[in-house]
This record gives C-alpha cells, sequence and structure tokens, in this order.
C-alpha cells in the first residue's frame, strides 16, 4: 500500500508514441514525461510530433522527447522507431500504439477497397508490425507493457463505418491474441476503447452544430471526452500499478455502453 503511487512514477521508461503529434498521442507523451518517462513521438506528421518532443524538452525537466517521422503501414519506419528509442535512451518499456485513420463513410455495399486497404494497413498491419519490434526488444530485455487503441467502433457496429468498424474489431483481436503470446513472458498487451473526444477529428466534425450535439448526446454523460481523459488511462496500463492486467479491453466512453 505505501508504494501504490510510486507505481505510477515512470522514471527511466522508455516509451513509444506512434500518432504523437497531436490528441492521444501528444496528450500521452506529455503526460508520461513529466512522469519521468522517455518519449519517441512518431507521427507521418514529423513537424508535428517535433513540436511536441519540443514543448517537452522546454519543460526544464531534462531531454526526455525525440520526435521520427514514421509511417506505422511501413515495417521499416516502425523499426526505426524501436531502434531510435533504444540508441537514444537505452532500452524500451512501453509502447502506446495510437495512430489509426478514418477513411471515409461508406457501407458495406459502396466501400471503395483502396478505402477499405488504407484502413487496414494503418489501424491494424500499424499496430502490428509496431508490436513486432516493441515485442521483439521486450523479450530480450525482461518485458514490458504495450497498449494499443482501439475505439468503442471495435466492440459496436456503426452505420457506413464498415472500415473503420472492422478494423477496430481488429485491434481487439490483435490485443487479445498478443496478449496471449506474452502472458508468461514478461509483456503485458491492452486495448483502449475511446468514446468520442476532443481531438481534431472530433472537431472536424463538430462544425456541424448538429453533429456536435449528437455526439454529446450519445454519450451518457452528456459529453465528449478529453484526451487528458484517455491518457491518464494509457499511463496507468503503461505504468508498474498495472501489473496483473492484460488482454484486457479499457473503455474510456462516458458510459457509451460498450460491453
Amino acid at each position: 500500500m505505501n508504494d501504490a503511487y510510486a507505481r505510477l512514477d515512470m522514471t527511466g521508461k522508455v516509451i513509444t508514441i506512434t500518432g504523437g503529434a497531436s490528441g492521444f498521442g501528444a496528450e500521452s507523451g506529455e503526460l508520461l514525461a513529466a512522469r519521468g518517462a522517455s518519449v519517441v513521438l512518431a507521427d507521418i506528421n514529423g513537424a508535428g510530433a517535433q513540436a511536441v518532443a519540443d514543448r517537452i524538452n522546454a519543460t526544464g525537466n531534462g531531454h526526455r522527447a525525440v520526435a521520427l517521422k514514421v509511417d506505422v503501414a511501413n515495417e521499416a519506419d516502425c523499426k526505426a522507431m524501436v531502434d531510435l528509442a533504444v540508441s537514444t535512451f537505452g532500452g524500451l518499456h512501453g509502447g502506446f500504439n495510437n495512430a489509426g485513420v478514418d477513411t471515409g463513410h461508406f457501407g458495406a455495399a459502396d466501400q471503395p477497397l483502396e478505402n477499405w486497404q488504407r484502413s487496414f494497413a494503418v489501424n491494424v498491419t500499424g499496430i502490428m508490425l509496431c508490436m513486432k519490434y516493441q515485442a521483439q526488444h521486450m523479450l530480450k530485455h525482461g518485458g514490458g507493457s504495450i497498449v494499443n487503441v482501439s475505439s468503442t467502433a471495435g466492440v459496436a457496429g456503426f452505420p457506413e463505418a464498415v472500415a473503420y468498424c472492422s478494423s477496430k474489431h481488429a485491434v481487439v483481436g490483435l490485443t487479445r491474441a498478443a496478449s496471449m503470446d506474452f502472458a508468461t513472458r514478461g509483456i503485458r498487451v491492452n486495448v483502449v476503447l475511446p468514446g468520442s473526444a476532443e481531438t481534431g477529428i472530433y472537431f472536424e466534425a463538430a462544425k456541424d452544430p448538429a453533429m456536435a450535439e449528437y455526439m454529446a448526446k450519445v454519450h451518457p454523460m452528456g459529453r465528449v471526452g478529453k484526451p487528458f481523459e484517455i491518457a491518464e488511462m494509457v499511463a496507468w496500463l503503461l505504468s508498474d500499478a498495472s501489473t496483473f492486467a492484460t488482454g484486457g479491453l479499457f473503455s474510456v466512453d462516458g458510459g457509451f455502453g460498450v460491453p
């Protein structure tokens, strides 16, 4: 009981974060660094990731962030991310695999193949590739914790969202399967299922007042989430406070009704 708060301390931990230029990725990077972690912020928007790293390093708490332009659908980029963590900070203890895309609103009868393939390339293959290289290092160096991002769409169906829902369901299956691979080998793998939250995708949709009202109403708390609320769950799962959690689905959705 006396060391409960110490388990939340991330001092000495090294974490890779995809989608680190904005939203949940940027918020998690700043939170984890504030708690002592060193972070690699990876994003296809390299300049955006660098801006977040600069912000973290300007706090005066030491050089705790580096940025890298990464397309998670590219295997070499995912390996380079892990290699950078090890070469810069000396190891890797956690991964927050957060990068994702929504390629448009299509039903099963009109789904363009290229949209479907892009959704799976980023949302599913990207996470698998990140986990591949994260796990390879962790298996040789004492284990670690991996947190993947799905969505409420990972356990429910929504109209005109065939590719998005399917890919987010796949993330849940990928996480559960990987957690079984590593359950006795020192690596924990969990998945976070956010509801709507104040990220770039939300603000774009909320330009339509009717859509903003709808997104608030479907959450029983009467509002959408804030990025820090998802980041806190991520930080807990990456910390030593959650050492008996693996293969879990952790909803942060304002009571949206995920089973």
